[in-house]
C-alpha cells in the first residue's frame, strides 16, 4: 500500500491536459472569422486528424462527463446525420480536402447507438469529402458493447475502421448498479470476439477507478476478467466527480466513493498488474502490448497527446465535426456549439457551427510543448525545448522549477540541466507535476473547474 499520508497534499483539483491551454480558457474572443482564417492558413502538406462527435445515448450513465443527448427517437438521429453531412460540405469550402487523413475517430455519446445503415451513410459522406485516407491511418470508433450488432461491425470494417474501443468501466454488478450501466461480462466478450472476427487491428478496453463501491479487491477481479479478453490496449481513467458540472453525477451517493488512499492503491495495483502481465504503461492512464505502436512510440519518446488520448500521429491538424466537437491547429483550439439549436442554426445559415476557442500566443505554445511532452513521455529534453523556442529554460521557467523542488526532494522527479525525468511513483502524480508549468492555474485556485488529481 502506498503511504497516502506522504501524498495527500497533492490531492487537489487539476486539469487532465488533453489540451493546453485547457478548454476553460476558450472564449468567443477568438471569433468566427479568426477561425476561418486559421483554416485557410493551414498547409496542404500537413495531414488531417478528423473527430466526429455522435452525441446520442439511450440513457444516462451516471459517471459520464461527456456531452450527450438522450433520446430513443430515430428521427433525431436521422436529422443529426443530415446536419453533420451539411457541416462537411461547408467545411470543404475552407479546408483542402485532398490532404491526407492520418487519423479519424467516432466519439460519443454512443456511436453504435446509430444503426449499421446510419453509420454507413456517415462514413460514405465523409469519404465523399475527405477521400485521401492514408494506408497507415488510425481509424477508430468508441463502442458500447450493449449496442453492437454484426451488421454495425461489418459496416465499420468495410468503411476502413481498424481500431475499436469498448467501454467497460467495471464488471462488478454492485458498481454497475450504482453507475446505472448494467453490462455483463458475456456481452463484452461477444463484442470483443466480433471485433477480432472482422479484423480490427487494435482492441482497447476502457476502465474507470474511483467509482462507487469499488475496493482494491473488487477492482482486482475486474482486472483479471479484463485480461482474459486479451486487449491490445487499455485505458484506466480516474473517475472525475464533478456534480456541479454534470447533473447526472448528483445521482451518485458520494459516501460510496472510495477514499483517495483507496483510489491511489487501486491505481498502483493496476499499474503493477498490467505491467507484470506484459503491458507497458503509456502516458498517464493507458497501457499497451509490446508490439503496439504506442509502446514503440514511448520507447522512442515520440508519443503525442490530444483530445482522443495518446497517439503516434503527431503534427496533424485536428478538425472537430459535430455538436460540441473540438479542433486544434498549431496555434489555436476551436470548439463547436454545445446546444443543438445553435448548432443547427449556424449550418442553416451556411456557416460552420463554430462557437469559441483560443489563439495560442508564444508563451502558450512553449508551455504546451513542455506540458504535453511530460504528459505523454514522462520526461523532457530541455535542450530540445531551448533550441525549438530560443529560450533559456532555467530562466524562463524559474518559478516552475522552484515549485518542482519539493517533488524532486520526494523522489518524484529528477531534474538537471539536460532533462526532467519523472519517476515511477511520480507517474501517479503526473498532472500535479505538469501543473507548475501552467500559467493559468493561479486564476482558478478557488473555482470548481477540475476534478481532483488523486
Amino acid at each position: 500500500m502506498i503511504d497516502f499520508e506522504q501524498f495527500k497534499k497533492y490531492s487537489r483539483p487539476g486539469p487532465r491536459y488533453t489540451s493546453y491551454p485547457t478548454a476553460v480558457e476558450f472564449s468567443e474572443a477568438f471569433g468566427y472569422e479568426d477561425y476561418i482564417a486559421k483554416l485557410h492558413e493551414q498547409q496542404s502538406s500537413t495531414p488531417l486528424s478528423l473527430y466526429f462527435h455522435l452525441p446520442f445515448c439511450r440513457s444516462a450513465c451516471y459517471f459520464c462527463g461527456c456531452n450527450v443527448v438522450f433520446t430513443a427517437k430515430e428521427e433525431k438521429k436521422e436529422r443529426y446525420i443530415d446536419y453533420l453531412l451539411r457541416e462537411l460540405q461547408i467545411l470543404a469550402r475552407h479546408v483542402d480536402t485532398s490532404r491526407p487523413v492520418v487519423q479519424l475517430h467516432f466519439g460519443g455519446g454512443t456511436p453504435t447507438f446509430f444503426s449499421g445503415s446510419q453509420l454507413a451513410t456517415i462514413i460514405d459522406g465523409i469519404r465523399a469529402i475527405f477521400g485521401n485516407w492514408r494506408e497507415d491511418a488510425e481509424i477508430s470508433c468508441e463502442i458500447d458493447p450493449r449496442f453492437l450488432s454484426r451488421d454495425q461491425m461489418e459496416v465499420l470494417a468495410r468503411g476502413g475502421f481498424n481500431r475499436v474501443s469498448f467501454g467497460v468501466q467495471d464488471f462488478d454488478p454492485r458498481v454497475q448498479q450504482a453507475i446505472h450501466r448494467i453490462q455483463s461480462f458475456e456481452e463484452t466478450a461477444r463484442a470483443v470476439e466480433l471485433a477480432r472476427e472482422y479484423g480490427m487491428e487494435s482492441v482497447n478496453i476502457d476502465l474507470i477507478y474511483g467509482l462507487p463501491f469499488q475496493t482494491l479487491e473488487s477492482f482486482h477481479r475486474t482486472l483479471e476478467r479484463t485480461l482474459t479478453l486479451d486487449p491490445d490496449r487499455l485505458a484506466v481513467f480516474n473517475y472525475a466527480h464533478v456534480p456541479w458540472l454534470k447533473k447526472t453525477m448528483r445521482k451518485i451517493d458520494e459516501t460510496t466513493l472510495p477514499a483517495p488512499q483507496e483510489k491511489l492503491a487501486i491505481l498502483k495495483h493496476t499499474i503493477d498488474f498490467f505491467t507484470t502481465h506484459g503491458y507497458k504503461m503509456v502516458g498517464m492512464d493507458h497501457f499497451a502490448k509490446p508490439d503496439d505502436e504506442l509502446f514503440r512510440a514511448i520507447e522512442k519518446g515520440e508519443l503525442h497527446r490530444n483530445f482522443q488520448g495518446y497517439t503516434t500521429k503527431g503534427g496533424a491538424d485536428l478538425i472537430g465535426v459535430g455538436l460540441t466537437s473540438i479542433g486544434a491547429g498549431r496555434d489555436y483550439y476551436a470548439q463547436n456549439f454545445k446546444e443543438m439549436e445553435r448548432y443547427e442554426a449556424a449550418i442553416d445559415q451556411g456557416r460552420l457551427p463554430y462557437h469559441r476557442g483560443i489563439l495560442l500566443d508564444r508563451d502558450d505554445q512553449i508551455r504546451k510543448a513542455v506540458i504535453m511532452e511530460l504528459m505523454a513521455n514522462f520526461k523532457l529534453d530541455i535542450p530540445k525545448i531551448e533550441e525549438r523556442f530560443g529560450i533559456d529554460f532555467a530562466s524562463y521557467f524559474r518559478d516552475a522549477l522552484e515549485e518542482l523542488r519539493e517533488f524532486e526532494e520526494e523522489g518524484l522527479v529528477e531534474i538537471d540541466r539536460e532533462r526532467i525525468l519523472v519517476s515511477e511513483t511520480g507517474m501517479l502524480l503526473i498532472r500535479n507535476i505538469a501543473m507548475p508549468f501552467d500559467a493559468y492555474m493561479k486564476r482558478h485556485l478557488n473555482k470548481k473547474l477540475f476534478s481532483k488529481t488523486v
